[in-house]
């Protein structure tokens, strides 16, 4: 059985386990229990009753988090040469082609987001394998397929993330930074949380939201109040 050191006995002193939180007192208690010396990513973790083989209860989304992601969002544009320079003007670092295509093949995956017009789809499609399990396929409904370049570019700049249920009915996705205030953290979350809510499928029986936590990099997690973000008719 392994130790708990010193620093995990102080942490785990300032709040309980066991006990759900309303959502601005969780965000103050991370902010207490958060001692990494980098800048931490703040994480939301909400498990959901759905069943993901089922297409209807298949939940994806995007959302704009008020207060950005804290990070720098390095983005890749694959568009036709007259897309480029629209593409690098809205903030992109790479935009072109059949170069990245190529440098895909070969293994090069270091960006964050990538965004397509509709018409190199067909270029794009055969690598999917390669950027589908790495969460960087882009997809028409969370705005990475699109002829705006610009403002797709700028929104995922802005802190525009998209979120997607696992196959064991789970959300976990970045939520901000450990640097934000308590309260910047509470309305990104509440911002998530919103949007997971309304995406709620119509034909669904039982509890759709059943539990939520936060958590930063390597700190216990804290859980969260559901019923505040929900309403009777939506459970």
């Amino acid at each position: 059985m392994s130790r708990v050191t010193k620093n995990e006995k102080a942490v785990l002193a300032k709040f309980d386990l066991s006990k759900q939180y309303e959502l601005p007192q969780a965000c103050e208690i991370l902010k207490e229990v958060t001692y990494t010396k980098f800048d931490a990513t703040v994480e939301l973790v909400a498990n959901l009753g759905v069943d993901p083989r089922k297409a209807n209860q298949m939940i994806r989304g995007v959302v704009s988090l008020p207060n950005g992601t804290g990070k720098v969002t390095r983005v890749l544009v694959l568009c036709t040469p007259d897309k480029e320079a629209e593409a690098k003007e809205a903030g992109a670092e790479y935009a072109g082609l059949d170069e990245y295509i190529d440098k895909i093949k070969g293994g090069w995956v270091d960006v964050d987001v990538i965004i397509c017009t509709p018409s190199v789809m067909g270029k794009v499609g055969p690598i999917g394998r390669i950027l589908g399990p790495r969460g960087l396929m882009p997809n028409p409904k969370t705005g990475t397929v699109t002829m705006d370049i610009a403002n797709a570019v700028k929104d995922v700049k802005a802190g525009k993330i998209d979120f997607k249920v696992d196959k064991t009915g789970i959300i976990h996705t970045g939520v901000g930074k450990a640097s934000f205030t308590s309260q910047q953290i509470g309305e990104n979350i509440s911002a998530v949380m919103a949007a997971i809510i309304k995406l709620k499928p119509q034909s669904l029986k039982g509890t759709y939201l059943k539990s939520a936590f936060i958590c930063s990099t390597m700190s216990p997690s804290i859980q969260l109040n559901v019923k505040s973000f929900t309403n009777s008719s939506a459970e």
